[in-house]
Formats: structure tokens, sequence, C-alpha cells
């Protein structure tokens, strides 16, 4: 068990190291400026046009990373710096996020799993935490792992969450490096540069669901050996 215990701390410093990397790559290619000189916006309009949809709008969003897309408002949520960015950091986001948007409107089956999950992660985010904390004092108190069971088994979801993400993203970053290429938005140097920056972004997804699994193995057998006491 301490051992699971270990591997949970581990990923979630690995995590950190991760997402310090990834901060850190943006920095570096934000400086690099796209021999295209386009913005985050005009690619990101312009990947959604190559690609038929027409519905789907571009906006521009606060915060630092907080790209996103949302398909239940059609919008490609685009930070500040990617939204204006005329370089090869704003370039890989910009299209990633409409890489989503090309998923949605391709019904690619790992996005549709993915969005049919949101409910159920809904609740189990809103429960799982309490779940896991008092159904642990129960258990050491009493022996009682049913509270607990509840607890992980909402902690189940929420990890199985993150796998279905993997390919989601991963999936994304592949349209997204193809169109950037094939329509010359970037030339070879830029092109590494965008394939770096979102190999790194996927990592820290790859990093928080191994992280998760971690931790689900570690309640599993707590639960297991307190239960053959």
């Amino acid at each position: 068990m301490s051992g699971l215990y270990l591997l949970t701390l581990l990923f979630g410093v690995i995590g950190m190291m991760i997402s310090w990397r990834l901060k850190s790559k943006f920095q570096n290619y934000s400086q690099v400026p796209l021999r295209s000189n386009l913005s985050g916006q005009e690619i990101a309009e312009q990947m959604l046009r190559d690609h038929g949809i027409y519905d789907v709008q571009v906006i521009s969003v606060e915060g630092r990373l907080t790209d996103h897309y949302d398909p239940s408002k059609k919008t490609v949520n685009l930070s500040h710096d990617v939204y204006y960015g005329r370089n090869a950091a704003a370039a890989a986001v910009a299209a990633h996020e409409c890489g989503h948007a090309v998923q949605h409107a391709r019904a690619y089956a790992f996005l549709q799993f993915r969005s049919a999950m949101v409910p159920a992660l809904s609740v189990a985010n809103g429960f799982m935490p309490i779940l896991l904390m008092i159904g642990m004092m129960i258990l050491y108190s009493t022996g009682s792992g049913t509270i607990l069971a509840i607890g992980v088994a909402l902690f189940a979801i929420a990890t199985l969450f993150s796998f279905v993400t993997l390919p989601v993203e991963f999936d994304a970053s592949n349209r997204a490096l193809k169109w950037i290429k094939e329509q010359g938005i970037v030339n070879s140097e830029e092109y590494v540069m965008s394939k770096d920056a979102l190999w790194w972004a996927a990592m820290t997804y790859v990093a928080a669901a191994l992280g998760m699994l971690a931790q689900l193995l570690y309640y599993l057998n707590l639960l297991g050996g307190r239960r053959n006491d």
C-alpha cells in the first residue's frame, strides 16, 4: 500500500514538472513570430472553414492556457495570448482547439463517449471528496467499507474519464498538426515547435491520468486490505 501511495505522490510531482515545462515551452515559442503572420484567431477561423464548419464561433477568453472548445455553445475559446498571438505557440493551440471542433462535427467516437460521461462526472466530483474522507474515517474506526466503496466507485468514473480524454487530446493534436503543415500555416522550423508544444500539453493529461489510476489502486488496496483484516 505504501508503494502505491508513493507512486501517487510521484505522479503528482511529475505532473507539476510537466506543467512547468509546458509553460516554459509556450513562453519560448511565443517569442517566435510566424512567417505567415497569421493570428491564432485567423488560423482557427481558417481551419474551421477548411473543414466545412461554419456554425462554430472563435472567441477570446480571459486567463492563460485557458483555451478550450465548448461543444454545447459551439465556441472555440482562445486565451488572449493565443487569440491575438502570431507565433508558433498560438498556431499550435488555436489549431488544436479547432481539432476538437472537427471531432465534434465528424462525430468522433471518443469525444462522444467523453461528452456522454460529463453528467456522471459532475455527480462524481460533487460527492466523491466527502465520501472518500468520511469513508476512510468509518473504515478505520469501525471496519465498514460501504461508504468508502461508494466513493471509490465515483473515483473510478473520474479515472475512466481522464483516460478517455487521452485519445481525444492526441487526435485533436494530430488533426491540428496535419492541417497546419498541409496548409503552409507554419514552415518546417515552426512545425517542429508546434509539435513539441502540443506534445508537452498532451503529457499533462497523461501524467494526470496515471496519477488518478495510482490513487484508485491505492483506495482499492486500502479497501480490500481492511475488509480482509
